[in-house]
């Protein structure tokens, strides 16, 4: 288990950025998957979501989850909605009695707080989410509650610049819309370069004026702590777990 440095020292919220460790999966799940979109078996899945409930001290049905689309798609929960399903890949609230939670598997988890009004928030952003909007809308989202902000964020585990393997045709893709965002990429060879994910979503959050501190971990190079993505399709693995990051208010 993992915690951000500014929000451990934030009392009036709970937060955790969860490892693979601990948990019941086993085979290529082994530990705490808490992916309800992989074919790992639900009973274990269900186990793995009791351990983090009890972790985040909520009743295991008020550790909210989303269904992850890599949108920019963000939603506020409430008392009316909580029990439904919720599609988007970010969410905020203002209720205590809730875990809100984001699962990854090399996309970056951002734990949000805005400590003037007692909101947190979570976010799913990987490379397609945070291209498309995904922190602006959720930072200017908790701003629309109230204009009187201030917001702390914690970027979690993700894939490192050193693991992300990108073509010319991704790099494209982001020069096209910006020439400045060239300072993301390194070059590899003629065919390839390294993307920097962590820089992105961060220069995202400081420009939209938020304190942003980091765990700082490579969760494609870090097998024992992390499921990967990109690590399970290198080694040809049918699926792939998922680590969850939650926070709730006290």
């Amino acid at each position: 288990m993992f915690y951000s440095k500014k929000l451990k020292n934030i009392h009036k919220i709970k937060h955790c950025f969860f490892s693979r460790k601990r948990g019941f999966s086993k085979g290529i799940y082994k530990g705490l998957n808490c992916g309800r979109g992989s074919s790992d078996k639900k009973k274990n899945i269900h186990k793995n979501l009791k351990f983090v409930s009890k972790k985040m001290v909520v009743e295991e049905a008020k550790l909210i989850l989303m269904h992850q689309t890599h949108s920019n798609k963000v939603i506020e929960i409430n008392k009316h909605n909580y029990r439904k399903k919720i599609v988007a890949d970010a969410m905020i609230t203002q209720m205590k009695e809730l875990a809100i939670g984001v699962v990854t598997a090399d996309c970056v988890p951002i734990i949000v707080c805005d400590i003037e009004n007692d909101i947190v928030g979570c976010i799913h952003a990987g490379w397609k989410g945070a291209f498309s909007g995904i922190i602006d809308n959720t930072i200017k989202r908790i701003k629309r509650l109230n204009f009187k902000s201030r917001i702390y964020a914690g970027v979690g585990p993700c894939i490192g610049k050193k693991s992300y393997e990108v073509d010319n045709k991704f790099y494209k893709k982001f020069v096209s819309k910006s020439w400045k965002n060239k300072i993301y990429f390194t070059y590899k060879n003629k065919t390839k370069k390294l993307f920097n994910l962590r820089k992105f979503v961060t220069d995202k959050l400081l420009k939209l004026g938020v304190r942003v501190d980091h765990v700082n971990k490579d969760t494609y190079a870090d097998k024992s702590n992390f499921f990967s993505y990109r690590r399970s399709f290198k080694l040809k693995e049918k699926d792939y777990g998922r680590c969850i990051s939650a926070v709730r208010l006290l």
